[in-house]
């Protein structure tokens, strides 16, 4: 199990959002049966641009993966909580932190950080170029 199962589980993050929630299934697991880091980087990913989507207010990609940590093996059984906060707004980028805590399906409220994540999103025009992100009024 990779979730923590001793008596001082991980507290959860109050600073940043829960954006997404989920739980891998049997095809998402590699020949040693933990998850496939790749699956956890997309859902990451789909985390990211939660958070990154309503200061760009429209079409944005992700352009960097600054900075991406493996901490544990996710694990079948494993429920998946992504939580992400603002880190910057450039002109025409968004810089997200991402945090994966897991908890085994069968020990909910115990949880392990798995994966850490900083990401790099652009808003684009419809012909896919960088465009401002827009600034807040007031």
């Amino acid at each position: 199990m990779s979730a923590n199962t001793d008596s001082n589980p991980v507290q959860l993050p109050k600073d940043e959002k829960l954006v997404l929630k989920v739980i891998p299934m049997p095809g998402d697991l590699n020949a040693n049966g933990d998850i496939f880091g790749g699956w956890v980087m997309a859902q990451v990913d789909l985390a990211g641009a939660v958070m990154a989507a309503p200061y760009a207010s429209g079409r944005m990609a992700t352009v960097a993966v600054n900075e991406f940590i493996f901490k544990q093996p996710v694990r079948l059984g494993d429920v998946l909580s992504f939580f992400g906060k603002l880190v910057r707004i450039g002109r025409t980028s968004i810089t997200v932190k991402i945090e994966v805590y897991a908890e085994h399906i069968a020990a909910q409220g115990k949880y392990t950080k798995v994966t850490e994540a900083s990401l790099t999103y652009v808003a684009i025009d419809d012909q896919g170029r960088p465009r401002e992100v827009p600034r807040p009024v007031g």
